[in-house]
């Protein structure tokens, strides 16, 4: 059994969209991360997307826990060309490719980024490369909302619709269990 402890970096306070533009998090809020901290099990694999606002979060929970390398599998969303923008400005600038985008994620993608089913591909293969080479691990990793969420939706055996449904904070753990095969999922967006 492999138990997946997904953590959302600190919060970055952006009013754009972040997918792989690399900014980093507000972590001041000490109290919250000792008490993160002190939830999390050890010991534990600690692993974070190589995005500075992830690998910085996983600097701060990594006393006591064997560090894995940054993941780039396990990055944000590429969001392309509405990198930066406001969902305002998106919304303008391609009304109809962005209503697709979030009312029907599966292959719709931002200009020059992805979609939601080639990055939820791209974090499954590195779920399972994981879960192969550590079978009986409690596996922590600092990562973002959509990755987490692309996670859910496969613990859930549920629509991408259904697991945008799902509120993730930041700092919040979403905990997810392999075993024999199959998926399920024991809690969503805890808060220390």
């Amino acid at each position: 059994m492999t138990t997946w402890h997904w953590v959302r970096h600190g919060p970055t306070h952006e009013r754009a969209l972040v997918g792989w533009r690399d900014v980093p998090a507000d972590l001041s809020d000490g109290a919250t991360l000792a008490r993160l901290d002190a939830a999390l099990p050890r010991p534990a694999l600690l692993v974070s997307s190589d995005l500075v606002r992830a690998s910085a979060t996983a600097d701060r929970l990594a006393a006591g826990r064997d560090r894995l390398d940054p993941a780039p599998d396990i990055r944000e969303f590429d969001f392309g060309d509405w990198d930066g923008l406001h969902f305002a400005q998106v919304a303008e600038r391609d009304p109809v490719l962005s209503r697709r985008y979030w009312e029907t994620p599966g292959d719709v993608a931002a200009p020059g980024g992805e979609s939601w089913n080639a990055a939820a591909a791209r974090v499954a293969a590195f779920v399972d490369a994981v879960n192969v080479a550590h079978p009986e691990a409690h596996v922590i990793a600092v990562a973002h909302f959509g990755v987490i969420l692309t996670q859910v939706q496969r613990a859930a055996a549920s629509s991408a619709e259904a697991a945008l449904a799902h509120r993730i904070d930041p700092l919040s753990v979403t905990r997810l269990v392999h075993a024999d095969g199959c998926w399920r999922v024991d809690a969503i967006n805890q808060v220390p």
